[in-house]
């Protein structure tokens, strides 16, 4: 694995912080994340705040914007909209708070649609502003099953979203190749706990290097194990360097990522 370490720097779209409610996770602040990162040489990690995407979107990313402020050439934030919170609020912040790259989604955990009228304001924003959006995406949930983002990329064909963990199981990452086949606005993210290179190269080769993005679900998953999977998959040095930054790059353009000096 030395060997193949990626000549530029990692960046991890998918990843989350502070404690969680349904399990323990050791070590889920930001300075011990950053710690990790140092050592797997990823420059910029992407987070949503686990109370964001659970108790309080608000309160939530509040706790996200901090971990920026703390290190903020590492972290960068998403801004969690929860349906039944008051999205319209956490839009306007979102808008207004540059420290913000990117929108982020949960579906699942919010009992609600991806293609309810709750979330169109979410699809509006990131189509009229290039706002990519990370959402959770699960095979057959009545809430994010990967055929669902079909209807959004037809309705708002303007809106990046990625695919967060490609649908979970291999019939959930079948199903989202399929879906981003269809729809160049939709991405492919790689972090899971049934991910393998297998499955990685397979995005690769039918959706094409250029949308498939590296994702740790860190701290839930660590980060080392997640890299591993990407560093050793059968890809070429192109193809692994566009998951593992370079795709992540071009997508965040809206708010650029922070550079980290070599």
């Amino acid at each position: 694995m030395i060997g193949r370490r990626p000549q530029r720097g990692v960046i991890d779209v998918h990843a989350h912080l502070g404690p969680y409610s349904l399990f323990y996770i050791p070590e889920p602040d930001a300075t011990a994340m950053v710690g990790v990162m140092d050592r797997t040489g990823t420059e910029v990690t992407v987070v949503a705040a686990n109370r964001a995407i659970q108790q309080d979107a608000h309160l939530g990313n509040t706790q996200a914007l901090a971990a920026v402020d703390a290190d903020p050439g590492r972290i960068a934030a998403y801004a969690v909209i929860n349906p039944w919170q008051d999205p319209e609020r956490e839009l306007k912040r979102l808008a207004d708070d540059d420290r913000f790259v990117g929108i982020k989604v949960h579906p699942t955990l919010h009992r609600y649609p991806v293609t309810g009228s709750r979330y169109a304001a979410v699809w509006e924003f990131a189509e009229t502003t290039g706002c990519p959006v990370l959402s959770h995406s699960e095979h057959q949930s009545a809430y994010d099953a990967p055929p669902m983002f079909e209807a959004v990329a037809t309705r708002f064909p303007g809106a990046a979203v990625i695919l967060g963990h490609a649908g979970i199981t291999p019939a959930g990452v079948d199903e989202s190749i399929e879906a981003a086949v269809r729809h160049e606005s939709l991405w492919l993210e790689v972090c899971g706990s049934l991910m393998t290179g297998p499955l990685i190269m397979e995005m690769v080769e039918r959706v094409g290097s250029r949308r498939v993005l590296f994702g740790s679900d860190f701290p839930f998953i660590d980060q080392r194990m997640s890299l591993g999977r990407v560093v050793c998959a059968p890809l070429t040095d192109g193809q692994r360097q566009d998951v593992l930054s370079g795709n992540a790059r071009r997508l965040f353009r809206w708010r650029p990522l922070p550079e980290v000096e070599q």
